[in-house]
């Protein structure tokens, strides 16, 4: 098979900051190793960036309390590696062509439940930005070594 014919999936990613700047991540469901990510997912049809970063948002987490701080001007891009390809995302995509905002959480910790219709995350913490690069999977690294550099000039 080979993979370049195979578009990229169109999604959203959202970085979600505490009032101490920290960065929220969920252990996903279906990867069952010390691997965190951040809220992100796909866009539906005639669906814009910001309306499918805040269901996106809910869907996996219940949080609906956001200030929108920055849509980030680029996308990101991240393949699948080969073991993942023709499973993940029903065999469709080679991998996810992105959009992130940076949001800070207005509401208390307790408004996070991912026990939602659809769970994707069996666990939830926050962390230090710094960290984001060596908690995520190995081909999502690049992308939140970017994710980092944005953040850190929007933090500091």
């Amino acid at each position: 098979m080979n993979d370049k014919k195979l578009p990229l999936r169109i999604g959203v990613g959202v970085i979600v900051l505490n009032n101490e700047n920290k960065v929220f991540v969920g252990k996903r469901k279906d990867n069952p190793v010390d691997k965190w990510q951040m809220p992100q997912g796909g866009i539906n049809k005639n669906e814009d960036y910001l309306s499918a970063m805040k269901r996106e948002l809910e869907e996996e987490t219940s949080i609906r309390n956001i200030e929108v701080l920055k849509e980030l001007d680029k996308n990101f891009e991240y393949e699948l590696p080969k073991e993942l390809l023709g499973i993940i995302w029903k065999g469709k995509f080679r991998g996810q062509k992105q959009r992130w905002f940076i949001v800070k959480f207005t509401g208390e910790d307790k408004e996070i439940n991912l026990n939602t219709k659809h769970p994707e995350f069996i666990e939830w913490r926050w962390i230090n930005f710094e960290e984001l690069p060596n908690v995520i999977v190995d081909f999502k690294k690049k992308v939140y070594e970017e994710l980092l550099i944005e953040l850190r000039e929007f933090i500091y």
